[in-house]
């Protein structure tokens, strides 16, 4: 299925970083782009930008989320709305998982019962969700609950394909590594500082890298389903073997 074959597509998390970028790279691609997120200013110069049709809405309200899949027939579907935490399972709150889980987890399951339904009717679509290396691999320095929702994405996509078996609806998993994001400015409360720590030293992903990526596998042919992409920077690896000293008698 080419672009061609496609006319709408719904992105989540559109405000800014890769959500911003995958509504501009379907929008050249002549697709009426509906883009959802928080900041009605970012929104609105989005539109003004790439013509998208913008959708103020918080994704923990599912009455909300149900009337965003009904504003129009979505032949793609980007799940890629997404918060973290600082601190592991030991700092969590209450409201730090509720939270993660509400928009990480089951804001995409709502979403996407509520859409696919129709694509099966139309023998016509794509789900692309946005996870991450941390819903693959354990490491140090990770979110808890961030990694758990994100293994959540990882199970949904492949149980997708499965109930979506016989169909012409195909399913992507994006899981990047480190993309330069505001994310980490969120996290530290301090975008300049995150930008100093993580990204002047280091050659990170853009968000075009991962726009660029689902565009790939939207617009490859009707008989191939890009299931998965792992993407990061070339300097970049997954893994490592820690192993902590014994700690001496008392």
């Amino acid at each position: 299925m080419a672009f061609s074959d496609y006319r709408t597509a719904l992105v989540t998390g559109a405000s800014s970083g890769i959500g911003a970028a995958t509504v501009r790279c379907l929008s050249a691609e002549g697709l009426e782009v509906h883009a959802a997120g928080r900041d009605a200013g970012r929104l609105k110069a989005l539109a003004a930008e790439t013509g998208c049709r913008v959708h103020e809405v918080d994704l923990r309200d599912l009455d909300a989320l149900t009337a965003l899949a009904k504003s129009a027939e979505f032949d793609i579907l980007i799940n890629n709305a997404g918060q973290s935490r600082r601190g592991d399972i030991r700092e969590m709150t209450s409201e730090d998982v509720d939270t993660l889980i509400d928009v990480n987890l089951r804001a995409v399951l709502h979403l996407t019962r509520l859409v696919v339904p129709d694509m099966v009717s139309r023998d016509r679509g794509h789900i692309v969700n946005i996870s991450s290396i941390a819903g693959h691999y354990a490491f140090g320095g990770g979110n808890t609950v961030y990694h758990a929702t994100k293994a959540g994405i990882h199970s949904l996509s492949q149980q997708l394909r499965v109930d979506l078996y016989g169909t012409r609806v195909r399913v992507t998993e994006v899981s990047p590594a480190r993309v330069e994001t505001e994310v980490f400015g969120r996290l530290l409360g301090d975008l300049a500082e995150a930008k100093r720590r993580f990204f002047d030293d280091y050659d990170a992903l853009q968000p075009e890298d991962i726009a660029n990526s689902i565009a790939f596998a939207v617009g490859s042919p009707a008989r191939m389903n890009v299931a998965f992409m792992e993407v990061l920077p070339t300097q970049q690896v997954v893994g490592g073997l820690n192993f902590a000293q014994k700690k001496a008698a008392t």
